[in-house]
């Protein structure tokens, strides 16, 4: 019998960058061709990641150097969840900020004000510019009555050299001196999911979620109703994996094991 077109929905693909589809500069094999995939197939795709230094613009032309050709709405960042996030909370919110370009540039772009003058928020991203003032500001504006979120809960982050302090690194001095926990906005939070794939324009049960890290894109799909692709190209190994209390839906060696075109998500399967 013939399916209708509600019975054969469209398929979204939300893909982690770094250790899916490259190692620093490196392109992870099968990356391009899955890509192109994805294109030529006409999917809807947004690369995912909860690095919130840089603008959708400078991760498209990143990408470029590596012969992934995309376009600035392609990619979402904790950056402009964050925005999501005060939008949903506040109306005409103001802001602390430590942070680089890319939140800096989401967050005045949403109209949301910049200043250490009684803001709303305290907000920490990755930056190059963190030093002893910042973090004192900071603890002012936070015993003072501000709010504390952070972009992403990673304690490190990936370089050629090897491990960096990231978001989670950046907030533990602020964190023990106010006793105040930020409230992270990326993954594994499923609010990030959420509005990934309402910027897809799709239900979580038709979107997958690919990942290399358990513990935060295979949990975070997971919890966002998503059918979870783990990628052994990353972070996370068979072995690695097992030790988890939740399993993802499919275990790839790399992204390019993934046929978008015929890869199942759980509302087809259910359906089958």
């Amino acid at each position: 019998m013939k399916r209708t077109a509600d019975e054969n929905p469209s398929k979204g693909f939300i893909i982690d960058m770094d250790g899916v589809i490259n190692k620093g500069k490196q392109l992870i094999p099968g990356a391009k061709n899955f890509v192109e995939k994805l294109k030529n197939g006409s999917h809807k795709f947004l690369f995912l990641t909860n690095n919130s230094y840089y603008t959708p613009s400078e991760l498209k032309t990143r990408m470029a150097r590596i012969g992934i050709d995309v376009e600035d709405d392609h990619f979402y960042t904790s950056s402009m969840a964050t925005v999501s996030f005060l939008n949903y909370q506040k109306e005409n919110a103001s802001a602390y900020v430590i942070g680089g370009n890319g939140l800096l540039t989401e967050l005045t772009k949403a109209g949301i004000k910049i200043t250490n003058e009684k803001p709303d928020y305290v907000i920490v991203g990755e930056t190059e510019q963190y030093d002893y003032i910042k973090i004192v500001e900071a603890v002012h504006l936070i015993r003072e009555g501000a709010k504390f979120i952070a972009t992403n809960p990673d304690i490190t982050g990936p370089t050629e050299r090897g491990p960096v302090p990231a978001c989670g690194a950046l907030v533990a001095p602020i964190e023990k001196v106010t006793r105040v926990t930020p409230y992270f906005i990326g993954k594994p939070n499923p609010a990030m999911m959420y509005w990934a794939r309402k910027k897809l324009g799709l239900h979580s049960a038709d979107c997958f979620m690919i990942g290399d890290r358990m513990d935060t894109d295979i949990i975070g799909g997971l919890e966002s109703g998503m059918t979870c692709c783990l990628v052994l190209s990353g972070v996370t190994s068979l072995k690695m994996a097992d030790k988890f209390p939740y399993l993802p839906d499919y275990i790839f060696n790399n992204v390019g094991e993934i046929d978008p075109d015929t890869i199942l998500s759980r509302r087809q399967r259910v359906m089958q």
